[in-house]
């Protein structure tokens, strides 16, 4: 930024980005007695916090010992070093165990926000020291969004693939219980139906619900949060730089309306902003290749510019080649792709690379299931994309993707330009390998061996079903495993899975306070990053459902608390 360019405005904190770790860290600093504003380059906000499932992953939290579980902050350390094999320091990883909890009761005290944990949602690595059965995920409660006004429409719309028939939101709870069928899921199914359609005044103005659940329900609580705070968000400000003087971060240059502004930053600036999936020169520059900025389940904004700002001070970056990945399908017409987090683990199916061949746990973690479609793609490049490949009986009970279960929505229901794109079909395993271009002798064999499993509840080449968090959407009514079931009754079906993520985990390193850290590893004074911004606290892994949010909120609530100068905020 030019030093001589006319000051527009002075805020004693300057948060770049809307998702939930940015609001956060707003509403706290405003808390504390400082003047804060929040820019959004879009004219929405609520970034990708807002199309997610709105989950945080708390070890330790208030909520878990009145559910009949029990965690420690202890455990809680051993089961992050474990699965961030001492990739991440010891410092962020206590600021975390031990500022998490403390970050969601001080929400629930003082924000209209409000979380339940989920008892049945394990952690992702059960075969961990200090790994739980469930409680630490916590699930947003809804919200109406009545409460918001006009800034309703602001608020960036969730991702379809988490509204029932793309109109209705729904909990974790209720896609737990509609997903894997488990008893009652039909009452659950129409009392979503019976509210959506009984809001009338709604109804005549817009197909979008009201009642906010998920990202939806995170985003609006912490936005009507700001509003009682009065904390300003610019929309459709565009960030372009850092401005540095004397050594320390002092404001940002902006762009508004097509004229630049700068805005100073009296105590800091903290950096929201995303991460770089969206960017597809830097896709190829750190991340394995092939990669498309197309296989995001992304909003089309996250473009990098806070780590590229960060790194043009001078800054530390770590994990770039890292995302959370997810695999996703592509659907015509829509800005981004879907994230197929739950399909995987439902019985008869499988997922094959070009040879017909299984090479993963079909269940396992999202992350670790691209990350063994990339290790196998190394060996027989085959596997981009993988094929989730189902029969009849799947496709009558289950949705997959965009497509609700055939006994709601048939075949010939669907759009016709998704047959060929979204889903293949043929009535034979044969017919459908040819139409896939996948290796005929080898699909079968890999059926074959599932059958096979079904029958015994083992699957002898991965495991899948063998744990809590594979059978947490499975069917409860297939057994003697409910992550297996024959692949027998046609006709058949392959849904192509592309290498997508719902974020990329490398970005700025930063310390236990959230201070980014330049390359001789000393905080840069003034500048806080925090959310994909920064690199993840998790490292390579994944700890659990709410392990991308937990953090970012987590560290924005921290950096807020060192801004302000309360360390005894933090412990």
């Amino acid at each position: 930024m030019n030093a001589n360019a006319k000051q527009d405005a002075t805020f004693d904190v300057v948060v770049i980005g809307s998702g939930a770790g940015a609001m956060t860290a707003a509403i706290r600093a405003a808390d504390q007695g400082l003047s804060v504003v929040v820019i959004e380059q879009s004219d929405q906000y609520g970034g990708t916090s807002a199309v997610s499932g709105g989950a945080v992953w708390i070890p330790n939290n208030h909520q878990i010992a009145a559910l009949g579980g029990s965690d420690s902050a202890d455990e809680a350390l051993a089961y992050l070093k474990a699965a961030t094999r001492g990739e991440v320091a010891e410092e962020r990883l206590r600021a975390y165990v031990d500022g998490a909890p403390r970050m969601v009761r001080y929400l629930e005290e003082k924000t209209r926000l409000r979380y339940r944990a989920v008892p049945a949602y394990a952690d992702y690595y059960q075969d961990l020291a200090g790994a739980k059965p469930g409680f630490r995920s916590m699930d947003p409660m809804p919200f109406h969004a009545a409460e918001l006004g006009p800034e309703f429409l602001r608020l960036r719309e969730q991702s379809p693939g988490m509204l029932v028939f793309g109109r209705m939101t729904m909990t974790t709870f209720e896609a737990h219980t509609l997903m894997s069928r488990m008893h009652g899921w039909k009452k659950v199914a129409l009392g979503m139906g019976l509210r959506y359609w009984l809001d009338l005044p709604w109804r005549l103005r817009s197909r979008r619900d009201r009642r906010l659940a998920m990202g939806n329900a995170l985003v609006g609580a912490l936005r009507r949060s700001m509003m009682d705070r009065n904390i300003p968000l610019w929309l459709d400000t565009a960030f372009e730089s850092l401005h540095m003087d004397g050594g320390r971060i002092t404001g940002v240059a902006l762009r508004r309306d097509g004229r630049p502004l700068r805005v100073d930053a009296a105590r800091a600036v903290i950096l929201a902003a995303g991460g770089f999936e969206r960017n597809q020169e830097m896709r190829e520059r750190y991340l394995p290749t092939p990669t498309s900025s197309r296989w995001s389940a992304t909003p089309p904004v996250n473009s990098g510019a806070g780590i590229r700002a960060g790194m043009a001070v001078g800054a530390a970056v770590a994990l770039m080649d890292q995302a959370w990945w997810t695999p996703t399908v592509a659907v015509p017409g829509e800005e981004k792709q879907r994230g197929l987090f739950f399909e995987r683990h439902l019985p008869h199916s499988i997922v094959v690379n070009g040879r017909g061949q299984r090479f993963a746990n079909e269940a396992g973690p999202y992350l670790d299931f691209v990350d063994a479609m990339y290790a196998d793609h190394a060996k027989t490049g085959a596997t981009l994309p993988a094929w989730l490949i189902f029969d009849a009986e799947f496709r009558r009970k289950y949705p997959c993707g965009p497509m609700l279960p055939g006994s709601v929505r048939p075949d010939g229901k669907l759009p016709p330009e998704w047959l060929g794109t979204v889903y293949h079909r043929a009535d034979t395993l044969a017919g459908l390998a040819r139409q896939i271009g996948v290796d005929a002798e080898g699909l079968a064999r890999s059926v074959e061996l599932n059958n096979s499993y079904a029958a015994t509840g083992e699957d002898l080449q991965f495991g899948k079903g063998g744990n809590a968090y594979d059978r947490f959407y499975g069917d409860p009514s297939v057994r003697p495993n409910c992550c297996i079931g024959p692949i027998s009754r046609g006709p058949f079906y392959a849904v192509p899975l592309d290498a997508g993520e719902i974020g990329t985990k490398g970005g700025l390193l930063t310390n236990e306070h959230a201070m980014v850290l330049d390359l001789a590893g000393a905080p840069i004074p003034g500048l806080y990053a925090i959310g994909n911004t920064s690199a993840s606290i998790t490292g390579r892994s994944y700890p659990g459902a709410g392990a991308t949010l937990g953090p970012a909120m987590t560290f924005g609530f921290i950096a807020a608390n060192h801004i302000s100068g309360d360390s005894h905020a933090e412990r």
